[in-house]
């Protein structure tokens, strides 16, 4: 994917995890679902976002945080993705490591006709979403490959 502000740089895959990271930090801060974030940035937004990538990753994440949350109007939600029955779950994933999870998705199931921006408003709109941000059963800490056929079965 070429980069829209840097035109002779490429978009790399650490750039859509950076976004993926981001997205999931203020998606808990608000409380929100994942997929509320993506749809309520543009995707010509997603596009600047991903091309200034390299440069932001440099940023404070909770700087970041509040311009996303300012400049794209987000708003505070009821979904508490930290709300787990603790004798299921010992230990939450971190926003690293989701953002992680999300990016491996979006390659593996990436189409040959998108971009990292399509792949990921693709995935954070299916419904797997919610099996994977269900931190009280396995879903996230599957293997790639069992996430994957997952989302091409249409669930785990």
């Amino acid at each position: 994917m070429t980069n829209l502000l840097f035109p002779d740089e490429q978009i790399e895959e650490d750039d859509l995890y950076f976004v993926c990271y981001m997205l999931e930090r203020v998606a808990r801060k608000l409380h929100q679902r994942n997929q509320y974030v993506v749809n309520h940035i543009s995707e010509k937004e997603w596009r600047r976002i991903i091309s200034l990538a390299n440069v932001l990753h440099c940023e404070n994440p909770l700087k970041i945080e509040s311009e996303w949350i300012e400049e794209y109007h987000l708003q505070d939600g009821n979904f508490d993705i930290m709300d787990v029955d603790r004798e299921l779950v010992e230990q939450i994933p971190s926003a690293t490591q989701m953002g992680k999870v999300y990016m491996r998705l979006i390659l593996a199931t990436l189409r040959q006709e998108e971009d990292y921006v399509d792949g990921m408003i693709r995935v954070y709109n299916d419904g797997i979403c919610e099996t994977i941000d269900n931190y009280n059963c396995s879903a996230y800490y599957e293997p790639s490959y069992v996430i994957t056929r997952a989302y091409y079965d249409g669930g785990f």
